[in-house]
């Protein structure tokens, strides 16, 4: 009897309405997901105000949630090649809308940290499985099209949460925002309903009748028969600690080169994400202003996801990438230079496209050069590491925003990481990747 190679059945499958509720939920995920990321940044001029906290210790508050974002996403990365991917994704969905909400009842810096690293493991946590869902279940010719569509909600949850904060802090308070995140945990039981279990998994455990129903969902042609055997090939079956699995097949220094860039991609992002509204508030412009900056970032990286997916599907995705971080070196320090509003305006989305945009097509990048069975695991190392990046970032910026330097220099420290990441992602071998080996 021969066996069906679900990888190659994913790969040559025609874009369905199955792929498009894959997509749906993925996406919807990734909205809550930013937009609880980006609430703090968002709320945090208020925060410090009613607190009365220093920029360094609101670094540190706003850092509480990446900390926990870094343990978020390996152990759950991991464990949901173990437990499966839809309950990790469920369990993820439960702590970030719960935690957040809670979030909004603290009066205090300690508490409110501690609330914002409770939330911060399902907020990191989601991430490496979303994007390993979407990579899963993609048809190999828009891949990276669709999985940086995908992950753009997580800039519309960043203008999502920008929207509100104009609308609702000046009126309600900072708290308004937080409990407003609580909502999407009503969506979980849909999610469990409609969400498809990873088909890797599904091998392993040997369930084979919910893997033919998806399968024939995945590709209708397909009919089902008693005797069908479902099997992954070699490269992309587990064998030994997953962990090692990233090591293994000469992907071993290219794992590093990843950790190195999202370190530094992740760096960026959350140093903008929560300082660039007080650094602009504190350059002269109004509150309402600043939150439009951030508006601008969000927009700018939900165009630079898009477009990055679509020429990473047409060009090769590593020089794709290189190109994105040169943009973010050159824009980043731009920014700290008095230019016309209108022209900062474009620094600013450029900015947005070149770091949360390419740090949506540098996950992209992962997602396909590891194999099928380590994938959500290899996305959580390479997330759970780079949040070093990010939980210093928020603290540095704030130690640099209390020195009270120049703007420049602030942008400046900023920009840096973006050239270490240009030479990281040139010294990936891309001829280790599972995609070109398969």
């Amino acid at each position: 009897m021969p066996q069906i190679d679900v990888h190659k059945l994913s790969d040559h499958a025609r874009f369905n309405g199955f792929h498009g509720t894959v997509l749906f939920w993925c996406a919807l995920i990734i909205i809550f997901d930013g937009y609880d990321l980006a609430v703090a940044g968002i709320a945090l001029p208020s925060i410090m105000k009613e607190m009365g906290v220093s920029p360094t210790n609101a670094g540190f508050m706003v850092s509480s949630a990446l900390f926990g974002m870094m343990f978020g996403a390996i152990f759950m990365g991991t464990i949901a090649d173990r437990i499966g991917r839809r309950w990790a994704i469920a369990l993820c969905i439960l702590l970030f809308s719960v935690f957040t909400a809670i979030a909004g009842l603290t009066t205090d810096p300690v508490m409110f940290s501690v609330t914002r690293f409770l939330a911060g493991l399902g907020i990191g946590g989601v991430m490496p499985n979303v994007v390993a869902q979407m990579t899963e279940y993609s048809p190999r010719k828009i891949r990276s099209t669709l999985v940086t569509l995908m992950f753009s909600g997580y800039s519309v949850g960043g203008m999502l949460a920008a929207l509100l904060g104009k609308g609702l802090i000046e009126s309600y308070g900072w708290q308004s925002v937080f409990f407003a995140a609580g909502l999407p945990v009503l969506l979980i039981p849909f999610i469990l309903k409609s969400m498809p279990e990873s088909m890797a998994f599904l091998v392993k455990k040997g369930r084979l009748d919910e893997l033919k129903g998806i399968v024939k969902r995945l590709e209708p042609s397909y009919v089902p028969s008693a005797g069908d055997q479902f099997a992954l090939p070699h490269a992309h079956a587990a064998h030994g600690a997953p962990i090692g699995k990233l090591f293994q097949d000469g992907r071993g220094f290219s794992t590093v080169m990843f950790w190195v860039a999202f370190f530094m991609c992740l760096f960026m992002v959350y140093a903008l994400s929560s300082w660039l509204a007080k650094l602009m508030a504190g350059a002269g412009y109004s509150l309402g202003s600043a939150l439009t900056f951030v508006l601008v970032l969000n927009f700018g990286a939900m165009i630079g996801a898009i477009s990055g997916g679509w020429l990473a599907d047409r060009f090769h995705i590593k020089y794709v990438l290189v190109a994105f971080y040169a943009l973010a070196a050159v824009s980043i320090t731009l920014l700290g230079y008095k230019v016309p509003v209108e022209f900062l305006y474009i620094l600013v989305g450029l900015a947005g496209a070149s770091t949360i945009g390419t740090q949506i097509l540098t996950y992209a990048y992962v997602g396909q050069y590891y194999p099928m069975a380590v994938r959500s695991t290899g996305i959580g190392w390479a997330s759970g590491v780079g949040r070093s990046g990010a939980i210093l970032a928020p603290i540095l910026i704030g130690t640099l925003v209390g020195m009270a330097l120049p703007l420049e220099q602030n942008f400046m420290a900023i920009a840096i990481p973006a050239v270490i990441a240009v030479i990281a992602v040139s010294l990936i071998n891309h001829g280790h990747s599972a995609s070109v080996q398969h």
